[in-house]
């Protein structure tokens, strides 16, 4: 028992014997400047078994805010607050590693710091050891896992159903006037020389597979022996034309005048003719009979005249007739056609194809490779 407490006692004195005969190693002596409100680091490795010999004063003897000594990346070996100065504080490295000298200023005037940073090696096997800190690039995987819904397949119904569509058009004319107004002369003491005749286009039908609407109408004003002449060429000209008014259920000349088909009608060079006026409505006809001003959309004076329109094809307006001649009275015809169009709807069948996905929950992972510096010493 007494041999072995000898030979512990001799190896406690071979090891205080080995540090004693190592000198300290400056790792580094300077003179740092910390701005206000700033903080500054330094790195440095240390090997294994060293001793670390830390020294700091403030060249004005102001306090520094903190001081900490950090085993890399956060063990704190030692801090310090509102510290003048640091004398000789001695740590001892377990394991070979990087420390961080931290320093923090707060107060807004720049601090002088003087420091020293030794270490004394344990052995002469790290006397050699380099203290200084370089920084490597890594990489660190990391997997982010999260489920969401995929497809996997799909499910397919047909399901059947109609739908209106038009399946034919129709064209045809519908003559909502032929009559003869008598216009007396300016010199008939009984009857005035001027008058008014209501039109009424007729309504628009829509049902569900018809509907039928006036798309235009034309007129035709012709007075006396001589007009008539004029409109029975023109109905023989007309039926000539195979094309146009030709395609129209019972067409005429004023139905090949509403749709384009005829662009001129026959007309008499002789005779007595007639002043008209298209006017809007019945407020307007009286305004006219009154003789005053008045609204219109149409008028023309001739033996006779025709036109058409495809802007108003609903309602009520009127045609006012005046006679300028001082002895003779005059007999206006008025005929006024309307162009139908006619759609026939039906209910067509079909199969509609819907098309449905269907869908799982899957887990997927998702790499995350995050980049980052270490410091590392010893080499």
């Amino acid at each position: 028992m007494k041999q072995e407490i000898l030979t512990i006692i001799g190896l406690l004195l071979l090891t205080v014997s080995s540090y004693a005969q190592q000198e300290p190693i400056d790792v580094t002596d300077q003179t740092i400047k910390i701005g206000g409100l700033k903080e500054e680091e330094l790195y440095f490795g240390f090997a294994t078994g060293d001793k670390i010999v830390f020294n700091f004063k403030e060249a004005d003897n102001k306090e520094l805010k903190e001081i900490e000594i950090v085993e890399y990346p956060n063990n704190s070996k030692f801090s310090d607050y509102k510290t003048k100065f640091v004398d000789n504080k001695t740590i001892n490295v377990s394991k070979q590693g990087v420390y961080i000298f931290r320093f923090k200023n707060s107060a807004l005037a720049a601090r002088i710091c003087k420091i020293k940073i030794q270490r004394i090696p344990s052995s002469d096997d790290t006397k050699n050891f380099n203290s200084t800190v370089t920084w490597e690039t890594k990489q660190e995987t990391t997997y982010n896992t999260y489920t969401k819904d995929v497809i996997v397949g799909y499910d397919t119904t047909y399901v059947q159903k109609s739908k209106k569509e038009l399946v034919k058009t129709e064209l045809s004319e519908d003559m909502i006037m032929d009559k003869t107004e008598r216009v007396h002369s300016i010199n008939n003491l009984d009857y005035k020389n001027f008058k008014t005749v209501q039109v009424s286009l007729p309504q628009n039908e829509i049902t569900t597979y018809k509907t039928k609407k006036i798309i235009s109408w034309a007129y035709w004003i012709g007075v006396g022996k001589e007009a008539s002449d004029a409109w029975a060429k023109n109905i023989s000209t007309v039926k000539s034309i195979a094309t146009g008014a030709a395609t129209i259920l019972g067409g005429g000349p004023l139905a090949g005048l509403a749709i384009g088909a005829v662009s001129s009608l026959a007309m008499p060079t002789l005779g007595e003719d007639v002043a008209y006026w298209f006017i809007t409505d019945y407020y307007n006809a009286q305004l006219f009979l009154a003789n005053e001003s008045f609204m219109q959309f149409d008028k023309g004076k001739g033996i006779a005249a025709y036109g058409k329109n495809s802007d108003r094809t609903q309602g009520i307006f009127y045609i006012g007739l005046f006679n300028d001649n001082q002895f003779q009275g005059i007999d206006a015809n008025i005929k006024i056609s309307v162009i139908w169009e006619t759609n026939y709807y039906e209910d067509k069948k079909y199969t509609e194809i819907i098309v449905t996905p269907r869908y799982e929950k899957r887990t997927f992972s998702e790499p995350i490779i995050k980049t980052f510096k270490v410091p590392v010493t010893g080499k």
